[in-house]
């Protein structure tokens, strides 16, 4: 069985830990308001990836804080990482400009390939949702972008985040099955 350890990164109030705990079927009664991320959440889950062939995944969901206060922790959060999800909100202007910084910090620094990475641009509730291309930096456009809205399509979302995962699990399949050639030959 994978584990696989991703990373949820992005702007304050992008809606991080909204998708974390979806998609990790975790139930938390905040009564609505917004409450930051301090440091980071681990959140544990089983998944089936997309194209495991019925294959259990562990997935260690770790939901980052986008506190900039936290920046001295993102080497020990950065350590072993399977893949990384930037997430932000397409409706804040500013956070088209940031998301290329937690692209510098977590993506750059690794040497993930780039399905191993995923950018969501989370539809607030009320808002709307247009599924067209958004003003990417070049080093951002190449990622697999999705758009989601937890009302309209929440299935679509996770569907989605399931594919994700089963490129995030074929690409550790094959570093494992390259270590594992060059300490043979």
């Amino acid at each position: 069985m994978f584990k696989a350890k991703i990373l949820f990164v992005g702007p304050n109030e992008s809606g991080k830990t909204v998708l974390a705990n979806f998609l990790s079927d975790t139930r938390e009664d905040v009564g609505g308001e917004y409450r930051p991320t301090r440091g980071v959440r681990i959140l544990e889950f089983e998944a089936h990836p997309e194209g495991s062939h019925d294959k259990t995944c562990e997935v260690e969901l770790w939901d980052c804080s986008g506190d900039f206060k936290f920046e001295s922790c993102w080497p020990a959060i950065i350590k072993d990482s399977s893949g990384v999800v930037i997430i932000f909100n397409p409706d804040v202007p500013s956070h088209l400009k940031e998301i290329e910084t937690w692209h510098a910090m977590f993506i750059s620094t690794q040497s993930l390939q780039d399905s191993q990475c995923l950018l969501i641009a989370h539809h607030k509730p009320g808002s709307e949702v247009e599924g067209g291309r958004l003003p990417l930096a070049p080093n951002l456009s190449r990622l697999p972008l999705i758009h989601s809205n937890l009302e309209e399509q929440p299935e679509d979302l996770r569907h989605a985040f399931y594919g994700y995962l089963g490129d995030v699990v074929k690409a550790m399949s094959e570093s494992r099955e390259r270590e594992e050639m060059s300490i043979i030959t």
